[in-house]
Order: structure tokens, then C-alpha cells, then sequence
């Protein structure tokens, strides 16, 4: 079953890459680049530093990684889609400031890392398509140097209120309607509001983190709510 899935989210990502960063923009209202700059920050990489970027995509947190940090850090993004991981590729090729960003097919549940390696681990948009979620978590804390930090940034749905409601019309009866517009691949934009509504509440994700072995596990809804970026630390000793 979780091979069958996992050939499920590979193939429709690949199918979806093409137009990927377009609906980002378009769906989020450029939001999505703000929300990253917010990511990167979040992950205080120290100069010098290593960071890895997991279901990297097409590269936009890796990207603002190099921004933010400048060419002493050492990047590293990994996605189980190579549809995504060669649209990525190009992009980080069309500057020298981004090509020495390495890339990596590779599956969250099995890093093809040593231990203790990273200063910084990111996961933007990727952790909801994970079942086994404190699996994946468990080898982030492993990829990362003690002090290192984790940061996942993810959809979220507001929990109360009208905007909940106005959000949940938008999510279930608008935007697979305008994804189907721009990409082949219909069923990707009913999948991602199911895949939303399912991903546990603030609070339960930080205890899923908390028990994958990470300290000071803090949160922060962004954009009324729709999502949240979480930052957790792996012990020192």
C-alpha cells in the first residue's frame, strides 16, 4: 500500500511540474515567496553552513537559501519526482549564483545522507504527502548536527470562523476548478485540499515532532491561518 501510494504522488507531481510554479504564484498570490523568505530565516543557518532541502521541488527553497546566505553555504535539495528535480535543474542553471546547489532524487524516509551532516533541514509543501510523517521526521533529526535545526513549512486550513469557511469553499470548489485550467492533471487539485483538511492540527504535528526527538518545537500561523511554519531543534547532547 505505501508503495502504491508513493507511486501515486511521485507520478502526479511529475505530471504537475510543468505548471508548478505558476499556480504556486498564482493560487498563493505570490504569498508563497514571502512564506519561504519566512522559512529560510526561521532555520538561523550559520555561515558556513549545510543545509539540506527535502522534496525540494523546483528548487525555490534552495534558491532563497543561496539569497539569504550567500555562496559559503552548502546546499543540497533531494525530491523522490524527477519531473520536479529536472525543472529544478534548469532553473539553478540559469545563473551562476544558483549552480552550485547540488540535487538529489531521494526519498524522505531514507536519506541517501550520513548522520549528522546538516545544520539546517527544510521541507516546504511536502511533509502532508507523507504518511508516515514521524518516520520522516526521525531521519531529518538524524541528518542534522546536534543544535541543528528542522523547519517544515505546510498548508494548513484556519480553524474557526468565517474565513474557515470562505477558505473551505475557495479549497474544495474553486481551485480544483482553476488547477484543471492550467494542468493535465486534474485530480492533483482535488488531492490537495483532501490532503490539507487530513494533516493534523498545529498542536498535533508539534507533537508528532516532539516525539521524533526534537526540542523547543514552536509554531506560527501565517496568512490568517492557511499555513503554518514549524521549527524544532535536535538536542545538543
Amino acid at each position: 500500500m505505501m508503495n502504491m501510494e508513493l507511486d501515486f504522488i511521485r507520478d502526479m507531481f511529475d505530471s504537475i511540474a510543468p505548471k508548478y510554479d505558476f499556480l504556486n504564484r498564482f493560487l498563493s498570490l505570490r504569498q508563497d515567496v514571502r512564506w519561504r523568505r519566512e522559512m529560510v530565516k526561521a532555520a538561523t543557518i550559520p555561515k558556513k553552513g549545510t543545509v539540506l532541502d527535502v522534496a525540494c521541488g523546483t528548487c525555490d527553497v534552495a534558491m532563497e537559501v543561496r539569497s539569504q546566505t550567500g555562496k559559503s553555504t552548502t546546499i543540497i535539495g533531494t525530491d523522490f519526482s524527477p519531473g520536479m528535480l529536472t525543472l529544478g535543474k534548469k532553473k539553478l542553471d540559469k545563473s551562476k549564483r544558483f549552480q552550485s546547489i547540488r540535487l538529489a532524487c531521494g526519498n524522505a524516509l531514507a536519506l541517501p545522507f550520513k548522520h549528522g551532516l546538516f545544520d539546517a533541514v527544510t521541507i516546504a509543501f511536502g511533509i502532508r504527502n507523507i504518511m508516515d510523517r514521524e518516520g520522516a521526521l526521525k531521519a531529518f533529526h538524524q541528518a542534522l548536527k546536534p543544535g541543528g535545526k528542522v523547519v517544515v513549512l505546510e498548508l494548513t486550513a484556519p480553524e474557526r470562523g468565517l474565513f474557515r469557511k470562505l477558505y473551505l469553499f475557495y479549497f474544495k470548489q474553486i481551485l480544483p476548478g482553476i488547477g484543471s485550467l492550467f494542468s493535465k492533471n486534474a485530480g492533483a487539485y482535488h488531492y490537495l485540499p483532501a490532503s490539507v483538511l487530513k494533516f493534523p492540527s498545529p498542536t498535533e504535528f508539534a507533537g508528532i515532532m516532539g516525539r521524533s526527538g526534537f526540542t523547543d518545537v514552536q509554531w506560527k500561523p501565517m496568512t490568517l491561518g492557511i499555513v503554518t511554519l514549524f521549527v524544532g531543534t535536535k538536542k545538543t547532547s
